[in-house]
């Protein structure tokens, strides 16, 4: 590995491995008679978010890499299916580890959010979508950025204008936007009174703009054709284009959109692991690399 790519899985694995100890509930179950797993749930994770920033979009070419260049930083390393075994089982894990380094960042207090959602391709032909077991959860839906339609879902994000993930969802490409953020800020109780969300016209919504303001959010969005102008749309230009941007992150530099996972549980711990290794690099970065821009990943996937 680089050095830069070295000190953050180094940092990583010394967070995790304390998270856990403070957390030992969000470790998935184990029996209580049998053998000790010879790799850590804290090097586990660590391996996702390097290969994440390594942009493997292949376990068995990671796990090959990791034979070869990484024995050095862990004693012991799986086969290809042992770690697949593991990471289809610590995806609860991830998120609470992700949700706890995202607290970590000065980022977190920002007053103003952002929300989108991006398209995850999960398969390509009619026989896929009939007979994979994402089937009833993946779903048809249109990408406006592409101007095409696809099968698979959609990921949901609130983020900080640093990029730094707030919290994010999984859902069919069809859910709605409005509902499913509602859903999000409710279900991880993120509602501050005096918070901005600047959204697209995707969450054009009564209900939605009068939830928000319950909570005391105030939701930016363009206005309809029938409605007068709106206050702060002078805003949404620029606060739209860096949402875009962290949605261009996930799917260039962290391949998002090549996930290739077949099963519920290996497509939702595979984004997970790239959403902890964006939040991960912002929160190394704002420690170690103060100078630069907080989502910058390139000083660690060369």
């Amino acid at each position: 590995m680089n050095p830069d790519l070295d000190t953050l899985a180094t940092a990583l694995y010394v967070r995790i491995d304390d998270l856990l100890a403070d957390n030992p509930g969000w470790a998935p179950r184990r029996p209580r008679v049998g053998f000790a797993p010879k790799l850590s749930d804290a090097e586990l994770v660590t391996l996702a978010v390097i290969s994440a920033l390594l942009g493997y979009d292949s376990e068995r070419g990671f796990v090959r890499f990791a034979h070869q260049h990484l024995r050095p930083w862990f004693p012991y390393l799986p086969n290809r299916e042992g770690f697949n075994k593991r990471l289809r089982r610590a995806g609860e894990m991830i998120g609470h580890v992700t949700a706890a380094l995202a607290r970590d960042c000065p980022d977190w207090h920002d007053d103003v959010w952002l929300a989108d959602s991006t398209p995850v391709p999960c398969g390509t032909s009619r026989p896929t979508a009939v007979r994979s077991e994402l089937a009833g959860w993946a779903q048809y839906g249109w990408c406006a950025s592409h101007s095409r339609w696809f099968w698979g879902l959609r990921l949901h994000l609130i983020t900080t204008p640093a990029g730094l993930p707030i919290s994010f969802a999984l859902a069919g490409a069809k859910a709605d936007e409005h509902d499913t953020c509602a859903a999000m800020i409710d279900h991880a109780d993120l509602a501050r009174p005096g918070q901005t969300l600047i959204a697209d016209k995707g969450y054009r919504s009564k209900d939605f703009e009068n939830r928000l303001n319950d909570a005391g959010i105030t939701l930016i969005r363009p206005a309809a054709r029938n409605e007068p102008a709106r206050p702060h749309q002078r805003f949404l230009r620029p606060f739209r284009q860096i949402i875009e941007s962290v949605c261009d992150t996930l799917k260039g530099q962290l391949s998002l959109e090549r996930h290739n996972g077949r099963t519920r549980a290996g497509v939702a711990v595979r984004v997970l692991a790239r959403i902890l290794a964006l939040t991960a690099a912002i929160w190394h970065n704002r420690t170690h690399h103060p100078h630069l821009p907080a989502r910058t990943l390139t000083h660690y996937d060369h």
